[in-house]
């Protein structure tokens, strides 16, 4: 398991360099007037990063007999996407942290108003870039329509943002746990469901298969969440780049202060079964299997 695992690990990162190179041509350069704005939009896009939901648009499209570099500005706009949340997140008003990854944050860079802007911008910018891949050869523009349509929903207030706002909401209070799964679901899982549901409709995947990978990635968005929480409270500080307890500091509802440390590894267990056997109903599904295995055991 150990060697598989560090074999899928450079799998990641060597898809991961695919993907930057993309998203550095995407994204307008640092000495562009006017140039802070695009530093800081640089600055948090290039600040690592697992590169997970662009590389599940990548694979849910092989999955299906599509070159993964046919869908490539949708990967790079849904990961513009992600990184405008994460810049958001880390602002005073919502988690205020001051290290990702184990650098500053952007607002402990630019500032908080520039974070700010680097984020609206890197929102704006991500449906540009999604739209081009209409200009992909075999792409049609039917299922570029259907997936800025799906990913406007995964990032608003019906997905993304509602639970990022039932998030802040519930800060403090006691919760129930259907208001758990919703928040994480939706504030997790809609974009980890949309990337794998929009590579494999821009290879023209049957419906029932989209179904089976929109269940995929829900289970997916829930294991990353979960394991998130943990890492929060048991994690090491130098692997994960950041502080660990803010999630207790700002009096946060997560699987462990509901759950408890046991019944939460014992749901990730759970979890990571359903995965599998959905994603065993796939030909080729060796990267989906590692992919689980990696969620369930990272560090970072």
């Amino acid at each position: 398991m150990y060697l598989e695992l560090q074999s899928f690990e450079m799998e990641l990162k060597e898809m991961g360099k695919i993907i930057e190179k993309a998203l550095d041509n995407y994204l307008p350069k640092s000495n562009e007037y006017p140039s802070k704005i695009h530093e800081a939009m640089r600055y948090s896009t290039f600040n690592g990063g697992k590169r997970i939901r662009p590389i599940l648009t990548i694979k849910a499209a092989e999955l299906f007999e599509l070159p993964g570099e046919k869908v490539l500005p949708t990967a790079c706009g849904i990961e513009m996407i992600h990184t405008y949340s994460l810049i958001h997140d880390d602002l005073p008003v919502m988690d205020n942290d001051d290290f990702r990854r184990g650098k500053p944050t952007c607002h402990k860079v630019f500032g908080d108003a520039i974070a700010l802007l680097a984020g609206d911008a890197l929102l704006t910018l991500a449906f540009r870039t999604i739209a081009k891949n209409a200009e992909i050869e075999g792409i049609s523009l039917r299922a570029v329509i259907e997936v800025i349509d799906r990913i406007s929903l995964a990032s608003g207030s019906l997905g993304m943002i509602g639970g990022q706002t039932v998030d802040i909401l519930s800060q403090g209070i006691d919760i129930d746990e259907n208001t758990l799964f919703y928040m994480d679901n939706h504030k997790t899982g809609c974009l980890i469901r949309a990337s794998l549901w929009s590579g494999a409709r821009l290879a023209e995947a049957p419906a029932s298969d989209l179904d089976k990978l929109d269940k995929l990635g829900e289970k997916i968005g829930l294991i990353f969440q979960i394991v998130d929480d943990l890492l929060d409270v048991h994690g090491d500080e130098k692997k994960l780049g950041k502080p660990i307890g803010s999630d207790v500091r700002n009096k946060k509802n997560t699987f462990l202060s509901i759950y408890g440390y046991e019944k939460s590894k014992k749901l990730v267990k759970v979890l990571s079964d359903e995965s599998k056997e959905i994603a065993s109903e796939f030909k080729n599904s060796r990267f989906f299997m590692q992919l689980i295995d990696f969620l369930v055991e990272r560090q970072y």
